[in-house]
């Protein structure tokens, strides 16, 4: 099978979900390909461009054709709804959020920003409100994905940890994660009512009225 771009590029998808990014090494991805290393630099010429390449891979399959709200669809309910989508698309793959935060010069991310930003100003939120606001959205929604994929302390990290003391250290905090978790919500209520404070503000009620 002659090798491009294109398979080169399948393949790292299918390393990293089988190894994580720090096991997308060019000498595995050349293995797997059947080929010697330098043979894949005639089509990606760096680990950077390899890194971008797979974040435009990953966000292809949510973002296939981003689409503008419809007229009747208010921009906030479509600007969080674009966010889970970004969500879904980093968690399809093991360490989605670290790529797409290294693949700084991803086309596809530019295109997502652009849409939201164009979308907003079209809505008539003033360019600096409208960059602002599609920036927090999209790099927490990075950031709580990469916080989701560190995964949780393992049983180690956990020995000799004092879970009495630190709930009497900090009250406030384990009340407020009791009382949000206890109603069953999950963590991706959680990430959509923490959208909802920065599309709305801190006025925004989350989670069913009292």
């Amino acid at each position: 099978m002659a090798l491009d771009k294109q398979r080169i590029v399948t393949e790292a998808v299918a390393l990293l979900d089988a190894e994580g990014l720090d096991g997308v090494t060019t000498r595995k991805l050349a293995a797997r390909l059947g080929v010697q290393s330098p043979t894949l630099y005639w089509h990606i010429p760096n680990k950077a461009a390899l890194v971008t390449a797979i974040a435009e891979a990953i966000l292809e399959q949510q973002f296939p054709e981003p689409a503008s709200p419809a007229p009747e669809e208010r921009w906030q309910d479509w600007l969080i709804g674009l966010a889970e989508r970004l969500r879904r698309a980093l968690l399809a793959h093991p360490d989605g959020a670290r790529i797409i935060a290294a693949s700084q010069l991803s086309l596809k991310m530019a295109g997502i920003s652009e849409l939201a930003m164009s979308t907003l100003v079209e809505r008539g939120i003033p360019l600096r409100q409208a960059r602002l606001i599609v920036m927090t959205a999209l790099r927490f929604t990075v950031g709580y994905v990469l916080e989701e994929q560190a995964g949780r302390p393992d049983a180690d990290a956990l020995d000799g940890f004092d879970m009495a003391a630190y709930a009497a250290a900090y009250p406030t905090v384990m009340a407020g994660v009791t009382e949000y978790f206890q109603a069953g919500r999950t963590v991706d209520d959680l990430f959509r009512d923490c959208l909802q404070q920065i599309v709305h503000g801190p006025a925004a009620r989350s989670g069913p009225t009292s």
